[in-house]
């Protein structure tokens, strides 16, 4: 009788790694004597929304959630939390449904705001200023995937142009590595082998504890049970040479480097406060490339910002296309309030923006095919995902490359050896087991 009278609380999650990792610590802080969690597609007595506010339509997708939940359980308790919340928080109270919306800050608390409450009649707002001395809340992601994303660092000191993540995230700040090593260790006991570091700006680390991010991989390669060690984003200036030289010489370190670029041009740069040139990028692909050659090599890339002429386009996508990169994640610029951005003039017009972003999507499309037939014929290590899709189970490569097989749960969540020996006409990838 005791488990019937549980509340059902399920968790939705936008935007960054950073989030899911956060998502997943909220989830373990609800005490599974009051509450059962379920998928957010399954009718709950509470939904958690954890929100993003990058651009426009990050803005956009999480007012769609919140209605589409509201309307999936009518009567559900509606807790909206995260960067959006901490930057709009009246404007998501507006939203009729709503009973609770807690900031960057408070949303780690989110149980204790909800464990003896019902629907509001007014929303209950949460959203204090952030301060220089706001702490670090440690989160990890376990149990609801085959990687564990580990939170190392978070908010910036950057200040670029168009980036509203400071004022919804903070200053600059990290936990010693003493508790990030724990921390890692109990994602290992929960049979995980793969951990993602992430974070703001995971560069970074050390600006709270005097610590370098080279010293954290140095002590979280020890850990016995984590057999890979992914960095996910890194800003080229802060991508350093010892950096790239661990990863070539400790195989828990995967050949993958995501780096922002936003532009090829150092004018386009200059106006989006960027604290390199595109020189640094090149020297940094050209350096990873010259060390691991198959590595895989990511950018961002922000098209239309303001005052892009076509001459400064075409001199970002030049640059781009002689560089030996994997892939593009390729945006719009979206003018946020409050940056200052926003205030620039060159507006670029909507359709000029899709025109540039069709050219640069193309150009990624390009540039993944040539590195994938890079690969073809070499042996790689695969993490296998726990999902079954169309009879087969996917996996990833340590340099990023995705693979299919046929589907065999004996596969799932462990690492295999494999030569990748071909591709299907639907452009899948083909692999042979070795070991």
């Amino acid at each position: 009788m005791k488990n019937l009278k549980r509340k059902k609380v399920a968790f939705h999650t936008l935007g960054c790694k950073l989030n899911f990792a956060e998502t997943s610590t909220i989830a373990r802080s609800f005490p599974e004597e009051h509450f059962e969690k379920v998928p957010a597609a399954k009718k709950a007595d509470i939904y958690i929304i954890n929100t993003c506010s990058v651009t426009d339509a990050a803005d956009k997708k999480c007012r769609q959630a919140i209605k589409k939940f509201i309307h999936q359980s009518p009567g559900a308790f509606i807790a909206v939390v995260g960067c959006y919340s901490q930057l709009n928080p009246n404007e998501i109270s507006r939203i009729q449904g709503v009973d609770l919306v807690l900031g960057i800050n408070e949303k780690f608390d989110v149980a204790r705001f909800i464990s003896s409450s019902g629907k509001k009649e007014q929303p209950e707002i949460h959203s204090c200023e952030l301060s220089s001395e706001d702490s670090f809340h440690a989160s990890y992601s376990i149990g609801d995937r085959t990687r564990s994303f580990l939170k190392v660092q978070d908010g910036c000191d950057y200040g670029c142009s168009y980036c509203t993540i400071p004022m919804a995230r903070g200053k600059s700040k990290n936990p010693d590595i003493f508790s990030l090593i724990s921390e890692a260790e109990d994602i290992a006991r929960g049979g995980v082998k793969e951990i993602v570091l992430t974070g703001v700006n995971i560069g970074d680390f050390g600006k709270t504890t005097g610590d370098t991010f080279s010293e954290l991989i140095r002590e979280l390669i020890k850990v016995k049970g984590i057999e890979r060690i992914r960095i996910s984003s890194i800003e080229p200036n802060l991508l350093t040479d010892e950096l790239i030289e661990l990863a070539t010489l400790n195989p828990k370190i995967l050949p993958h480097f995501h780096i922002p670029l936003q532009s090829g041009c150092d004018r386009i740069l200059g106006l989006m406060r960027r604290r390199y040139k595109r020189n640094v990028f090149e020297d940094r692909v050209n350096y990873i490339r010259k060390n691991i050659p198959l590595a895989g090599i990511g950018a961002d890339v922000i098209v239309g910002f303001p005052g892009e002429t076509d001459t400064d386009f075409s001199d970002t996508l030049a640059f781009l296309d002689k560089l030996p990169l994997s892939y593009l994640h390729v945006f719009s610029f979206s003018e946020r309030p409050g940056t200052i951005a926003a205030g620039l003039p060159g507006k670029v017009e909507h359709h000029e923006k899709e025109r540039r972003s069709k050219l640069l999507i193309a150009l990624s499309e390009s540039k993944n095919r040539e590195f994938i037939k890079a690969n073809i014929g070499h042996p790689a290590s695969v993490l296998f995902e726990r999902t079954k899709s169309d009879g087969k189970i996917t996996g990833y490569t340590g340099n990023y490359v995705r693979v299919d097989y046929p589907w065999n749960p004996d596969l799932a969540g462990r690492i295999r050896k494999a030569k990748l020996t071909g591709l299907t006409p639907e452009g899948k990838i083909n692999i042979q087991l070795i070991d």
